[in-house]
């Protein structure tokens, strides 16, 4: 059985156990499969979850840590700045010039989860446009 290494109210991380990760590798070793994922009372599981838990296998497979958790749908600055692993002066900083919307409750400012997750993903975009570019240039200079 698996083993957990941190839980958390919005998180787990487990390990699989060596033999979970060889069964994912067998799993995997035999051609592209799709898994198909059916309840006890016969549906099938929607395709959208099914590839969910086929990636999950495929990290297993390759021995990564699987980390499952959740988020509110609407987060502090604080949590936002733990996502985005900025500080939060950074994050008010996107708020006011307008990266980041956000809504005032009261005093506070907070933020929907999926802009934040949103500017994540364009923010990790954007530093590796910005690596490929480095080693492009590097290849470049490598050539005189």
């Amino acid at each position: 059985m698996s083993v957990v290494l941190a839980e958390t109210p919005l998180a787990t991380r487990i390990a699989a156990t060596p033999v979970e990760r060889d069964q994912a590798t067998h799993l995997l070793d035999a051609g592209r499969c799709r898994l198909r994922l059916v309840t006890d009372a016969g549906e099938e599981v929607p395709t959208e979850l099914t590839s969910l838990v086929q990636s999950v296998v495929v990290a297993v497979a390759a021995g990564h840590q699987v980390s499952v958790g959740t988020l509110p749908e609407e987060m502090t600055t604080t949590m936002a700045a733990k996502q985005l692993a900025v500080s939060r002066p950074t994050v008010m900083h996107l708020i006011e010039n307008g990266t980041l919307p956000a809504h005032m409750v009261g005093t506070h400012h907070r933020v929907k989860t999926r802009d934040v997750l949103d500017l994540r993903h364009a923010m990790l975009a954007k530093r590796r446009e910005a690596f490929d570019k480095l080693r492009r240039l590097e290849d470049q200079l490598d050539q005189f």
